[in-house]
């Protein structure tokens, strides 16, 4: 028996519903008879993983640690996870530090395989944080099934969070963000950028995404973000953006920001009467 999320409504009117109701439909997807088969799996399993090489020879448990950091697609390629899960991150040019998404850095960082102290697959707790983001990636990834902006919407309210209140500077948190698909897609849409602005010099990205934030919110730096009216004003943004761009993808520019706005002065005279 299976469980697919209930979004009866696109854009944000269907993220309000999604957040009144996202603890008791993921609570649903995470016990379906599948998902618990692979938690218990991984448990009985996991600590009895010491290298790269075994992990990659396990697919279902490498299913379930991929699908935590939100790289299922790369279940096929072996070679290649196995090598980013032996690259010492104190070694700025190994493998994974220099992969330009930092989704494997972490993945690497989390197992820790080429680290001194050595893997920390049987370390208590261990098991318990891979598992628990299994199951959100694994629920973010059946809502995108069915709607790929509220896949990035969850996936921002996470990440977003997480790197607010780490310890990095403003410009290592912006450089996170730009190496983060999920990330970079959502401040993409929100703030309207073109296609090209990945193509320019990595300082001027980060120096245009801090300007427009510092505009927009008041401040450059993505601290703010723990502010939960701040994380959800973003989160209107991006969904206000993604309407625009499939407006602008029917009529053109021009036709697409006439028609949003007579939308929303027609919605906020709604609200007043």
């Amino acid at each position: 028996m299976s469980f697919q999320p209930v979004i009866p409504m696109t854009g944000y009117t269907g993220w309000r519903f999604l957040q009144r109701t996202i603890d008791n439909q993921a609570a649903q997807h995470a016990s379906t008879p599948v998902a618990q088969r692979d938690e218990a799996y991984f448990r009985d399993n996991i600590g009895k993983i010491d290298s790269a090489a075994d992990l990659v020879a396990d697919r279902r448990l490498l299913q379930v640690a991929l699908t935590a950091f939100g790289l299922a697609d790369d279940l096929p390629n072996h070679a290649y996870i196995q090598r980013v899960l032996e690259s010492s991150l104190d070694e700025p040019r190994s493998f994974a530090n220099r992969l330009s998404d930092k989704r494997y850095a972490e993945l690497a960082k989390a197992f820790g395989f080429a680290a001194a102290d050595g893997p920390k697959t049987a370390k208590p707790g261990f098991a318990d944080k891979i598992i628990a983001d299994f199951h959100d990636r694994r629920f973010e990834l059946a809502v995108g099934e069915q709607d790929q902006t509220m896949r990035l919407a969850l996936a921002l309210q996470r990440e977003l969070a997480e790197l607010a209140t780490s310890d990095r500077s403003d410009e290592a948190k912006w450089l996170r963000v730009l190496g983060t698909p999920n990330l970079r897609m959502v401040f993409e849409s929100a703030f309207q950028l073109p296609k090209e602005f990945g193509k320019i010099d990595l300082d001027r990205q980060v120096s245009i995404l801090s300007d427009r934030t510092q505009r927009l919110f008041g401040e450059g730096g993505l601290a703010q973000f723990a502010d939960p009216d701040k994380m959800a004003a973003l989160t209107r943004r991006y969904f206000v953006g993604e309407q625009l761009r499939e407006i602008q993808s029917q009529t053109g520019p021009s036709a697409a920001l006439t028609l949003l706005m007579d939308g929303q002065a027609s919605f906020a005279r709604f609200r007043q009467g």
